[in-house]
């Protein structure tokens, strides 16, 4: 019997990441969050002043990475870099930003895809990202969309940033967000869109609770 599989991709400040974490800790299932990879790789490239707008050059520094992660006492993620924690650093729009360029290469993508995949574990996955119902896993069992508003992921993202000490503008937040929601849409290697048969959720008006209930149900349903 093949591993169970629950992608929810969807743009930034859609609140993948919070409510994958809920939906695999509900269900006792694996996680992976595929942006923190793209995410920490565009801090190493900035930490060790390698050439971010080199396709080789960032292609030639995933070899070097060591990632780890963790969870916090409350429930919360830890990212590890070769033994440092950078959970805030990787978190900056700018980073998010640098992310979204580096995704756009395919090498990269290919190179990242390899290890994404080895997260597939007994007794299932739930991996969040922006192509893992569309590339990483099309196989996978129940495939999520989850969107909001422009307003809200901005409101989402600016409480997230200076909950991690950061200090940014919610103007300037929404600026950004809708930079990266322009690269990721119109990059020509795995663009951000729905999955042809994923479930579209909206997540604009809903708790997480309600989020990850709506899950849920769908992944029973699914059963």
């Amino acid at each position: 019997m093949s591993i169970p599989i629950i992608t929810i991709d969807g743009p930034s400040g859609s609140g993948k990441g919070t409510i994958s974490r809920r939906v695999a800790n509900i269900l006792g299932w694996k996680i992976l969050d595929s942006g923190s990879l793209y995410r920490i790789t565009a801090h190493a490239l900035r930490k060790y002043e390698s050439n971010i707008n080199n396709e080789n050059d960032v292609t030639n520094i995933l070899p070097l990475l060591k990632i780890n992660f963790d969870i916090s006492a409350d429930g919360g993620q830890l990212i590890y870099l070769n033994d440092e924690n950078v959970t805030s650093q990787i978190r900056t729009e700018k980073c998010g930003i640098d992310a979204s360029l580096i995704a756009s290469y395919p090498n990269v993508r290919s190179a990242l895809m390899i290890l994404q995949r080895s997260f597939i574990e007994s007794p299932g996955l739930v991996a969040d990202g922006r192509d893992m119902g569309t590339v990483v896993f099309p196989e996978a069992d129940l495939k999520i969309f989850l969107t909001a508003s422009l307003k809200e992921r901005a409101k989402r993202r600016y409480k997230q940033l200076k909950e991690h000490g950061i200090n940014v503008s919610l103007t300037a937040v929404s600026r950004d967000i809708s930079i990266r929601d322009k690269q990721d849409q119109e990059r020509e290697h795995a663009p951000l869109v729905p999955a042809i048969d994923a479930s579209i959720v909206d997540s604009s008006n809903m708790s997480i609770e309600e989020v990850s209930e709506e899950i849920i149900k769908l992944h029973e349903f699914t059963n």
